[in-house]
């Protein structure tokens, strides 16, 4: 009677160590590594309206580095797939649509990495939803401060995007605002700026730049002649008339070219002809140049790195390769860090070696990130907040149709 007990004992066995390697297999990339297989990667970028000629570059860089490893790394295959956060309706990022990305990443096992978001805002939507779920998340081009440090925002920033403590998921390859902002004022008194009207467009990033920027006018010795939201309009002709007749020599723009932020200036031209205009990173881009027409000429902008047209070394033969692969497009200025940003993921999936399939292993080893040497001309690190170490700011000044590199802001 002994033999058909170790008969049925042995088959139990079978039977729950089957049960257990499909458990195991159900949990993918959240519940253990593998020794192979299909990962995938999604960015989420604004596909539709105005931001389109810069996110599909962005698109395009992150492709291409996929495309130099064969989408393969280790015994993984890569799929990639660009979510557009934008919708129809807004002709701009919508918080509905970043939040329905997010949580279709979090709903896929497969998907260990999150490129995005374009937008600060949508960063804010998004960054909870995919912590919890400890999905890596980096970005090319946020750079509103409250999203990885305390005193860069509003009282409970950072740690409301963290909720529950969950573990810091979230990364970016630019500098932040708090940099930006400062500089930005700092440059404005160094042009022989006296008397600013400071705009917003009335967003997260928009509205926490334009109070950086207030903050260390006041320090430098700018009048303040106004301060206010400007959100998107179709025209913005009895805002540029109040600020024609304010007394101000210099306006200061935070916001997006989505916000219709090159009508802006437009209409700040024709109201009072010498009026000096400095913006923000955020409408760095062709569309903004199309929107402003003739009044962009000879305007200020500044920036959290260099700009394409300054690029040398390891940034320039890059662009030029990008170009090659991409004839009719070219660089813009956040192109090289979506690149960059798909390099990082790569660096960690590599690193991940059997374990690429698990989330945790993945956005813990993006995080640990010290001394990459991408294409940005520089070795960097990810500090423990997530940001990067590159603190690089640059004036721009649009000359030819084009945003020409004037100097390095201090």
């Amino acid at each position: 009677m002994q033999r058909p007990t170790r008969v049925l004992k042995a088959s139990a066995l079978l039977t729950v160590a089957a049960l257990v390697a499909a458990a195991c297999g159900a949990l993918g990339p959240g519940g253990g590594g593998g020794g192979g297989g299909t990962i995938k990667v999604v960015s989420s970028l604004p596909m539709t309206g105005p931001s389109l000629a810069q996110t599909q570059t962005i698109v395009n860089a992150i492709k291409m580095a996929f495309e130099e490893v064969n989408y393969k790394v280790g015994n993984f295959t890569i799929e990639y797939e660009a979510l557009d956060d934008a919708t129809p309706a807004k002709q701009n990022w919508d918080a509905a649509k970043e939040a329905e990305n997010a949580r279709k990443a979090v709903d896929d096992p497969k998907i260990v990495a999150y490129i995005g978001t374009y937008n600060s805002g949508a960063a804010a939507v998004s960054i909870p939803i995919l912590c919890q779920a400890g999905l890596a998340m980096i970005s090319p081009a946020n750079t509103y401060a409250g999203l990885t440090k305390k005193g860069g925002g509003e009282p409970d920033e950072p740690d409301k995007y963290y909720p529950g403590g969950c573990k810091r998921n979230y990364t970016r390859v630019v500098p932040a605002d708090d940099l930006q902002g400062a500089v930005g004022a700092r440059w404005m008194k160094e042009l022989g700026g006296k008397s600013v009207y400071i705009l917003h467009d009335t967003e997260l990033y928009g509205k926490g730049l334009a109070d950086v920027f207030r903050a260390e006018a006041k320090k430098v010795g700018l009048t303040e002649a106004g301060y206010e939201g400007a959100p998107k309009a179709d025209n913005f002709r009895q805002l540029a008339n109040k600020v024609a007749t304010s007394g101000a020599d210099f306006v200061y723009y935070s916001g997006l070219t989505a916000n219709n932020g090159g009508f802006l200036l437009r209409d700040l031209k024709a109201a009072k002809a010498d009026l000096k205009f400095m913006s923000v990173d955020g409408v760095a881009e062709s569309e903004f140049l199309t929107q402003a027409g003739a009044s962009a000429e000879g305007q200020y902008i500044t920036f959290g790195g260099i700009p394409a047209s300054a690029y040398t070394g390891k940034p320039k033969d890059w662009a030029d390769a990008f170009v090659k692969k991409y004839p009719g497009s070219k660089a813009e200025v956040y192109t090289i860090y979506g690149y960059e940003a798909a390099k990082v993921v790569l660096a960690a999936l590599q690193k991940a070696g059997a374990k690429a399939n698990d989330r945790a292993t993945v956005r813990d080893t993006i995080q640990a990130t010290k001394d990459f040497e991408g294409v940005l001309g520089q070795k960097w690190s990810f500090d423990a907040q997530g940001d990067t170490t590159i603190t690089t700011m640059a004036g721009m000044i649009i000359k030819g149709n084009d945003f020409t590199f004037s100097k390095l802001l201090k």
